[in-house]
């Protein structure tokens, strides 16, 4: 750059942002359109997926809108985490940004108000119970009086939805920044949401009048699998020993007791598997979290606390050892995974107990029913995924209203199962609850009326006299998981109702009549719980150091080495994740294009002009020590 470009006003069109701050070329996809309307000062809903660059569309149009000097913009953020990091990352970009959140103290909170009514900010992330507080809204109102208020955007915005997946009632409020400040525009964004939870959306902020955005929901890199659930610790065990050895990875669990087994588990077995959830001390939960965004090959193993917002974008896998509650959760928490587009996967062990209690949680929810109706559907779509024996990834992007053909990367696809007709089995399962409840005048749970069907002469059978049933050893032919899966699918359709309050016994429904009469049938799957495939193992390198190196020659590799040594050494003394630096991506281009000097580094993607001249020298004297 010239001095005179040097001195040049710093230019309000989005293009020269885009390559100036954040060293991009080119916009990807929809983003252009979002940033030119936006920026024009138009209201926008963005649907995109993790990963596909939602940051950006409104990180620039604040940038432009900041230097036609039309002020700050406030992004309405919900977690503590996303915010520091988005904001560590636009101060490596030379961007003006804070936040206001409960991690500062009282006198920096009044520096940062100070500086935010001086208009010396660009954009101010804040917490939606924090915008909607009157002191809040006073410090916009004086900002607004000034002509000084120039976007509002608010991340996540399903969370405004009773029908989102992470619903959080603060995020209703916040329709008071267009009843309170109409002139001032809103983008709102999320990576998650069906045509029931974009119109919810619409209607609580009030965005009739805004364009939609609908970006692909498709992550062709991911790669979908799911199976059958038999000693799911081992299961997960398996999978990451053979196919993530030394791997960034998250696993979610149900419940906080499973996630602290499993991490132990993992960890007793040689994995760095670190526990997170609500319950832990604040600070190790902290302490977790920044390890797994600054180390290489954390496995965080967490409830669905953890993770949105998270950028961190070499995470090669994503596993559910415990059923999601829809496709929206599903399809959040996989996204997770290879956020720089690298392949990943996204595995779940899935069985019938997953079912049993999710269906469960929905009829002992105090919320009425229509609303559990609904709560009763998302399940069963995210079921049909689960038990599907056709592409995954058609059916995920078809919950969202997208079409597509057959994907030749998900399980499925590369081994298609082989398919049974249950309808027989089925029925004969119904028929054995039915003559058990009459003979007994009590409910039995899924392994007894497994045990008389198959004609298992077990002391309780005798001790009930089920032996004598005309049902008892008539599926004797038939296997266990063979049957788990009929009983599965039968609960999943409701043809089986499970009695929480008497111990999870069976009961027949209305469901179960087109069934016993054979006007439904049971398709189903073989069982799938066996070990995953053995994969070439990567040793002690990241699959995503792997993938990304994989094209350059070896002492282009060599060089790769240095500049990922140098990216941790700057990371950690600025305490930030590696990747808020400079992106794996962007380290490899360097390696390959083995620059002489500070020049030749000018272009390369993901280098803005800011971090040019703050790492320039820094990066040819770590390549000239190779």
């Amino acid at each position: 750059m010239s001095l005179a470009e040097a001195a040049a006003p710093a230019s309000a069109d989005p293009r020269d942002i885009l390559r100036d701050v954040f060293g991009y070329e080119q916009f990807r996809g929809h983003q252009a359109a979002i940033v030119d309307h936006v920026a024009g000062g138009g209201d926008a809903l963005v649907l995109m997926p993790t990963g596909g660059g939602k940051s950006l569309c409104y990180q620039v149009p604040a940038i432009a809108r900041q230097r036609a000097g039309l002020g700050i913009t406030v992004v309405v953020s919900p977690l503590i985490a996303l915010m520091h990091d988005q904001v560590g990352a636009l101060h490596e970009a030379g961007v003006e940004a804070a936040f206001l959140n409960s991690s500062l103290s009282f006198e920096q909170a009044q520096d940062v108000e100070r500086r935010l009514l001086r208009g010396e900010i660009t954009l101010l992330y804040a917490a939606p119970e924090r915008v909607t507080t009157p002191r809040f809204l006073d410090q916009l109102d004086r900002l607004a009086q000034r002509g000084q208020l120039a976007l509002f955007a608010i991340d996540e915005a399903h969370c405004v939805s009773q029908w989102g997946h992470d619903f959080r009632p603060e995020y209703r409020q916040l329709e008071v920044l267009h009843t309170r400040y109409p002139q001032v525009p809103r983008i709102a964004l999320t990576a998650t949401a069906d045509d029931l939870t974009r119109a919810d959306i619409v209607e609580r902020l009030q965005l009739q009048e805004a364009r939609q955005f609908v970006a692909s929901f498709d992550r062709p890199n991911i790669r979908y699998r799911i199976v059958e659930k038999s000693q799911p610790a081992q299961q997960l065990l398996r999978f990451i020993e053979q196919e993530h050895e030394g791997d960034a990875g998250v696993v979610y669990c149900q419940s906080r007791k499973r996630v602290e087994e499993t991490a132990a588990f993992l960890a007793q077995h040689g994995i760095d598997a670190l526990p997170y959830h609500a319950g832990l001390d604040a600070e190790l939960r902290q302490r977790n979290q920044d390890r797994f965004l600054r180390e290489d090959g954390i496995v965080m193993v967490a409830t669905i606390a953890f993770g949105m917002g998270i950028d961190k974008p070499d995470v090669r896998f994503v596993a559910h050892l415990d059923l999601p509650k829809n496709i929206e959760g599903y399809y959040q928490e996989t996204g997770r995974a290879g956020r720089d587009g690298l392949p990943a996967q996204a595995w779940m062990a899935y069985g019938l107990q997953d079912v049993v209690n999710q269906r469960r949680m929905i009829d002992e929810s105090p919320a009425g029913e229509e609303f559990k109706q609904g709560l009763r559907g998302k399940l069963d779509a995210l079921l049909a995924l689960a038990e599907a024996t056709d592409c995954r990834r058609v059916r995920l992007l078809a919950y969202f209203g997208e079409h597509s053909g057959p994907c030749g990367n998900c399980d499925n696809c590369l081994a298609p199962p082989q398919v049974w007709d249950g309808t027989e089995a089925a029925r004969m399962l119904l028929s054995t609850i039915y003559r058990v409840q009459q003979a007994s005048g009590i409910g039995f749970g899924a392994g007894h009326l497994m045990d008389i069907l198959r004609g298992k002469a077990t002391e309780k059978v005798a001790q009930y006299g089920h032996d004598k049933l005309s049902t008892f050893g008539i599926g004797a032919q038939l296997s266990e998981p063979q049957l788990r899966a009929v009983l599965r699918q039968l609960v999943a359709i409701g043809a089986v109702a499970v009695d929480a309050e008497a111990y999870n016994t069976l009961k027949l429904t209305e469901g179960s009549r087109a069934v016993l009469r054979g006007e439904r049938q049971i398709l189903l799957r073989e069982s799938v719980a066996q070990p995953a495939s053995r994969k070439r193992s990567t040793g002690t390198r990241s699959g995503a150091v792997a993938a990304v190196a994989a094209g350059l020659t070896a002492e282009g590799q060599a060089r790769y080495a240095a500049l990922r040594a140098w990216r941790a050494e700057v990371a950690k003394a600025h305490n930030l994740p590696a990747y808020v630096i400079f992106h794996d991506a962007t380290l490899a281009a360097i390696a390959a294009l083995d620059p002489q000097d500070v020049g030749q580094l000018e272009g390369v993607s993901g280098i803005g002009a800011r971090k040019l001249a703050a790492y320039g020298d820094e990066v040819i004297r770590a390549l000239r020590a190779v």
